[in-house]
């Protein structure tokens, strides 16, 4: 039997339809012309629909239900977790700033605000200040009850919100489901990468912004934690108690209590005429407690005799200061501070004891207040670096090795690679820190005067840069340091951030000299 074309079987098929029906297609025809013009969506548009609907059901769910209180230790904090695109830990210790934590790395974002004090808590511990012993146990337990209820009720809000949206928006009770489905495993997959990538010892190395004042109480001091880091819950229970001495009965900052066994070193340069520094560097040796103030040089603008006395205040700031001179600084400059009080000069590789380290630096052989540049300059920097490389050497062989030294150009401070632990310097206006090829550390500092006037030259003024450095008091090698980072010209904010040498993390392996840092090494050969 031949086969009957497509189109007449169509016929057929319609005239063997009743008459009934035909007239039911022509009445809904009529009722509804465009009803066979509706085109279907693609499935890849109706793909990225769903997650669309999913995703903003779930950030809804969060911002609805997604939200703990409980106490944690004598405070009544709130715990939430919100979408990011970093993820992390964020702890906002109103009014005084927040410590940023990177503990892992999904598209949610852990925010613990710290809302207030329960008085009566407080007031516990003031009458009974044995509780305070175990008080990091309490608030452990604390926390880890406050992030289960958070992660049950975070999964319930997500996969509510991403449901009740895909009903609304559907209307059909299959893809309402379908859409809450899916929520339930991006939500798992969200929670697997951030438990995969979870870094317990991020809270070694908090980020702060806020009161600068407050940062040495919260960050906690560096000593102690380089070595106290054995679990996550501890860390995190320590950083919360510091915070809650933040906020004693009588409204008062305590006192920072550092470590006896750090020296602790105030780096500075670039100051560059910058009147408000000076307030700021003995801001921060109050705070800090700073046994030595180091300044890689660039102090003045044009070296000229009418800007010594703006080095005046130098005398006052609570500290020793160290000083190499910066192609801004002239001799005149030079011969002025070697007469102030409590100044060391440091030039021709020269030595000296200050605070507990011995220091050796040499004064930059160019001299370009007017920021030029003259021909062979980079020759004169490595001549001069390679002259304080043998200085250092010298201080070796004579049994007084010297445990930082101080160039200004980044140039002259690479040529003691392998003589020196740790080499300062300054000049190129941003900070760097590297271990160079034979184990020195170079820790270059940005412009603690913010550039000096050349800020309003530029769109952004440039930020007021310092850093703290940490040094074990019986080794004399490098335990931390935090950077800091102030607003310049017209801006108030304050950063401050903590870091660890990688000899230090949480299971690197110790050096053979029983040292918390490695050595330079002594296979390098100078000229």
């Amino acid at each position: 039997m031949a086969r009957v074309p497509a189109a007449a079987a169509a016929v057929l098929r319609r005239v063997r339809q009743s008459p009934g029906a035909l007239v039911r297609q022509y009445r809904a025809r009529r009722t509804h012309p465009t009803i066979e013009l509706v085109h279907q969506p693609h499935p890849w548009g109706r793909a990225l629909g769903l997650v669309a609907v999913v995703l903003l059901g779930a950030w809804l769910g969060l911002l609805v239900v997604g939200n703990v209180r409980t106490p944690v230790g004598p405070m009544n904090t709130t715990m939430t977790l919100r979408p990011s695109l970093v993820g992390g830990t964020k702890i906002n210790v109103s009014p005084l700033g927040a410590l940023e934590l990177r503990s892992h790395v999904a598209p949610v974002r852990l925010d613990v605000n710290i809302d207030q004090l329960d008085p009566v808590r407080a007031q516990a511990l003031v009458d009974h200040p044995e509780r305070i012993s175990g008080l990091q146990d309490e608030i452990a337990n604390d926390v880890e009850h406050g992030t289960l209820d958070l992660a049950l009720r975070s999964c319930a809000a997500v996969v509510a919100g991403a449901t009740a949206l895909g009903l609304a928006v559907y209307r059909r009770p299959r893809r309402a489901l379908a859409a809450g489905g899916l929520a339930l495993a991006l939500l798992t997959v969200s929670g697997g990468t951030a438990f995969a990538t979870w870094n317990p010892n991020s809270v070694l190395e908090p980020k702060f912004s806020g009161l600068l004042s407050s940062a040495p109480s919260i960050v906690g001091n560096a000593r102690s934690i380089v070595t106290e880091f054995d679990i996550y819950q501890k860390e995190l229970a320590r950083l919360v108690t510091n915070v809650t001495k933040l906020y004693d009965v009588t409204s008062t900052l305590p006192a920072y209590e550092p470590d006896p066994s750090t020296i602790r070193v105030l780096h500075v340069s670039d100051i560059h005429l910058n009147p408000a520094s000076w307030k700021i560097i003995a801001s921060l040796v109050e705070q800090y407690d700073i046994n030595v103030i180091v300044d890689s040089g660039d102090t003045m603008d044009h070296g000229t005799a009418a800007e010594n006395g703006f080095l005046d205040p130098i005398e006052d700031l609570g500290a020793p200061y160290v000083w190499v001179r910066g192609n801004h600084d002239s001799m005149v400059t030079q011969q002025y501070l070697e007469g102030l009080k409590n100044v060391h000069v440091l030039d021709g590789g020269r030595s000296v004891s200050v605070g507990g380290l011995r220091f050796a630096g040499i004064g930059d052989p160019q001299f370009t207040p007017d920021r030029s540049k003259k021909p062979g300059e980079l020759p004169s920097e490595q001549l001069a670096g390679a002259r304080l490389a043998s200085a250092l050497r010298d201080q070796e062989a004579a049994g007084t090795p010297v445990d930082i030294a101080v160039a200004h150009n980044p140039d002259a401070a690479r040529q003691t690679d392998g003589e020196v632990p740790l080499v300062l310097a300054g000049h190129v206006h941003h900070s760097e820190m590297e271990v160079m090829k034979y184990g020195t550390r170079l820790r270059i500092e940005g412009s603690t005067g913010g550039s000096g006037l050349r800020a309003v030259e530029g769109k952004n003024p440039d930020l007021v840069e310092t850093s703290v450095l940490y040094l074990d008091r019986e080794t004399k090698r490098l335990q931390a340091w935090d950077e800091i980072k102030l607003g310049g010209l017209g801006l108030t904010t304050a950063e401050v951030s903590r870091h660890l040498p990688k000899e230090n993390q949480p299971g690197a392996a110790p050096s053979p000299n029983g040292s918390s840092a490695s050595s330079p090494s002594p296979s390098r050969s100078g000229p």
